[in-house]
């Protein structure tokens, strides 16, 4: 099922007897027996205000077509959305709205906010067929409940996107990056944790155990960049010296799509944590490879196939989500990390609203 209109979406969706899988452009790696309803055919952008940093674009619309319209503008998406295609092995085109519904947030996450911090308003197509519209065009739009944060990571199980308006950002003049020599993720979080409290605004900080470096992005206009660069170079002596890389932009591509993994076999997992933990809580992983993300608050890890990785994490403050495995050990260990009982109990009563007939992804999230 593949509407092209608002109204035509929310006709299939009052029509539904069987519950179905939500899915935008099919990057995500979201698999199951139901029968798809996809958004990919509401496309285009339509409406696109430079001057006032907003964009409207119906949820099938290309990433890579909004970040070209961007793009001739010298605009942006802040958030830096991760492309799965080449970890999850799969095709297809990545789309706003799946973007939105899982709330896609790259390594400028920790500088600039995720993308619900973006997300000025949503359309969606309910359980029953109802078409909401919530939030505005401008950031100050307070008026009603904040469904619109909602929607961001509900992974289609509480509506089906069908429009979103989003806050965009000027690209910056100039980006470097630089790279300081580490043996292990204990002495990496003290230098990420030293660049990030500094005044230097990082926007980007992570850790790669195979290079064993630690990496710090600095964006902005080209004298600031210049200057902030330097005062970070001092600050970073104490721990060996940092070099500055030359072209960088492609570093923080694999970075952000976690290419380390792309050809090797396993599961991969995504563990957020706070960054202080993150040494601690690598060294429970036993992962064969590792990158660190979000100056350590974002753990990508690669294991063995089928391996339980919340057993053996144990209790830690944070959660695991697996991202790439096969069908057995998603059906067993599930995506997400399982709720504790108030959450679930909130979780459950909430989609009961959006979808009282169970339409949507059933058993994605609990």
């Amino acid at each position: 099922m593949r509407p092209e209109t608002e109204s035509e979406l929310a006709e299939i969706v009052a029509g539904l007897r069987e519950p179905v899988r939500v899915e935008g452009g099919g990057t995500r790696g979201v698999s199951g027996r139901d029968q798809v309803l996809s958004s990919a055919g509401l496309t285009g952008v339509t409406l696109y205000e430079p001057g006032a940093l907003t964009l409207v674009a119906r949820a099938g619309t290309p990433v890579a077509e909004i970040e070209a319209a961007l793009e001739a503008e010298g605009q942006q998406l802040a958030f830096e959305p991760m492309d799965h295609r080449r970890l999850l092995g799969l095709s297809g085109t990545p789309t706003i709205g799946g973007v939105v519904a899982a709330n896609i947030s790259g390594p400028r996450r920790i500088q600039a906010g995720a993308c619900r911090d973006f997300l000025l308003g949503v359309r969606f197509v309910d359980g029953q067929g109802q078409i909401i519209k919530n939030g505005g065009r401008v950031m100050k739009n307070v008026t009603g409940y904040d469904l619109v944060k909602l929607m961001a990571g509900s992974w289609g199980t509480l509506g089906v996107l069908s429009e979103v308006s989003l806050k965009v950002l000027p690209k910056p003049e100039a980006s470097a990056t630089l790279a300081v020599a580490v043996a292990d993720a204990t002495g990496a979080i003290r230098i990420l944790s030293a660049a990030l409290r500094s005044p230097f605004e990082i926007t980007g900080a992570a850790y790669d155990p195979q290079e064993q470096r630690a990496l710090l992005r600095i964006e902005g206009f080209a004298d600031s960049v210049s200057y902030r660069v330097g005062r970070l170079q001092e600050l970073l002596a104490e721990f060996g010296g940092a070099d500055q890389i030359e072209g960088s932009a492609d570093l923080w591509t694999a970075i952000r799509d976690t290419a380390v993994f792309h050809d090797l076999p396993g599961d991969v997992w995504r563990i957020s944590v706070k960054p202080g933990d993150a040494p601690e809580i690598a060294a429970r992983i036993e992962a064969d490879q590792s990158l660190f993300d979000w100056g350590g608050g974002l753990i990508w890890a690669l294991v063995p196939s089928g391996t339980d990785l919340r057993a053996r994490l144990g209790g830690f403050s944070g959660h695991a989500t697996l991202v790439r495995s096969n069908d057995e050990t998603f059906a067993r260990l599930g995506r997400f990390q399982p709720e504790q009982a108030g959450i679930t109990a909130l979780t459950k009563g909430i989609r009961q609203k959006f979808d009282p007939r169970g339409m949507f992804n059933p058993g994605l999230m609990g």
